[in-house]
């Protein structure tokens, strides 16, 4: 890569952002994994309260996400991704915090309904720095972008696991979990002060009469079923990951047949495809450019369909590890892909419009997967929930392959 190939200051931004992203992923995964030992701690719960009480809070943010990223995208492309930066990692850190400090689980859930409402740091962090980078260099840079989140998401929960293990022996009870919160809200209160005093945004403002409504903006654009193949996209890829994450500890209990070290081993296959991304992404990341995202989207989709199989038919958590690792490796070209072709397919004034309903389907995903894996194993099995991933993956990519070819572009 060449430095003139870059707007001045941008590398400075693009490393903030890309530690902004991280500490967004490793604050997620820091205190969301014990939200319901936390819960435990605040009340004498039943067991359906406190199933109920989790899920509300895991599923609250992500319902808040579809509603109002609309919202955020129209202003987005009036005052700047930069300020939605800000905007979202400034109430994190105030909501992260300020939740370390519940006195019960519905106040738990209010302000995780109100996080998710503020939320979408990474998303505008990778449309900011996709509107910066000259458009031979999206690939790349988008698959950084969301690849910090990632890393962010496998060191999170050990960081968690490590510091509340520690400070239980110091101080009992909740105290464990809420310093976790607490440690998540100042982290967030400095990627706030870094995105607001060391990010550069050229852009230009928008005034709101002079905006297209948004259905003249679909209207316009010349790859309107590529973008609309998009968001569809982005939900299917984010429901299969979210109908395994959370059976992924049950199943490895079932292969190991509640014998063993099963803490262990299940955060060993949780954490493994996250492990794959991280070291695939600069160079899946540069063959996006290279080949084209629509290809690279294409092939991901098959692959991932396949690995699904054989996850169905393991019998050894450690053959599932190494699946979910592969799978891992693929993903670089799911999510990053469809994100780039989005990047390639949209005028640059309408990057935050396009860019929220995007997250709104990706939340919606997240909601589907979830409702998806619990339904499914719940009333049938866990190897169930694989087999239904897969044929949905499979469907994406039949829908996808008549458009392989496709280089979008601008």
């Amino acid at each position: 890569m060449q430095a003139t190939d870059y707007p001045q200051g941008w590398k400075r931004s693009f490393i903030i952002l890309w530690l902004g992203c991280f500490i967004t992923g490793l604050g997620y995964s820091m205190t969301m994994p014990f939200i319901s030992l936390f819960i435990a701690d605040l009340g004498n719960y039943s067991k359906l309260e406190l199933n109920l009480y989790s899920g509300l809070a895991f599923a609250m943010t992500f319902i808040a996400q579809a509603i109002v990223s609309p919202f955020w995208g129209s202003l987005a492309d009036r005052k700047g991704r930069k300020l939605m930066c800000m905007r979202a990692s400034g109430v994190m850190a105030l909501t992260i915090f300020i939740t370390g400090m519940a006195p019960n689980a519905i106040f738990i859930v209010v302000m995780r309904f109100i996080q998710g409402s503020f939320s979408g740091y990474i998303n505008n962090a990778t449309a900011l720095i996709a509107g910066e980078t000259p458009h031979k260099r999206s690939g790349w840079v988008i698959s950084q972008m969301l690849t910090a989140g990632t890393a962010g998401n496998l060191v999170g929960p050990l960081l968690g696991g490590t510091l509340s293990s520690i400070l239980q022996h110091f101080v009992g009870g909740a105290w464990p979990y809420r310093i976790a919160f607490f440690l998540t809200g100042l982290l967030m209160l400095l990627v706030f002060l870094g995105t607001s005093f060391l990010v550069k945004e050229d852009f230009t403002p928008i005034e709101k009469e002079k905006m297209q409504p948004m259905g003249d903006l679909l209207k316009s654009l010349p790859n309107l079923k590529i973008v609309i193949l998009m968001f569809i996209t982005t939900m299917i890829v984010q429901s299969s990951t979210m109908s395994i994450d959370p059976i992924v500890s049950l199943y490895v209990k079932q292969l190991m047949h509640g014998v063993g070290d099963i803490s262990f081993v299940a955060g060993v296959v949780a954490a493994a495809p996250g492990l794959g991304t991280l070291l695939a992404s600069s160079k899946l990341g540069h063959k996006l450019d290279e080949l084209g995202p629509m290809k690279i989207l294409t092939w991901g989709l098959l692959i991932a369909t396949l690995l699904f199989i054989p996850m169905a038919l393991v019998s050894s958590p450690w053959t599932l590890a190494v699946l979910r690792f592969l799978l891992g490796i693929v993903s670089v070209g799911l999510m990053p892909a469809a994100q780039t072709v989005l990047t390639l397919s949209t005028p640059h004034e309408s990057f935050g419009r396009i860019f929220s309903y995007n997250q709104s389907f990706q939340a919606i995903g997240a909601v589907l997967g979830s409702m998806l894996g619990s339904g499914i194993s719940g009333f049938f099995n866990y190897q169930l929930v694989f087999w239904v991933t897969g044929l949905l993956l499979l469907i994406n990519f039949m829908i996808v392959f008549p458009y392989s070819r496709l280089r979008s572009s601008r």
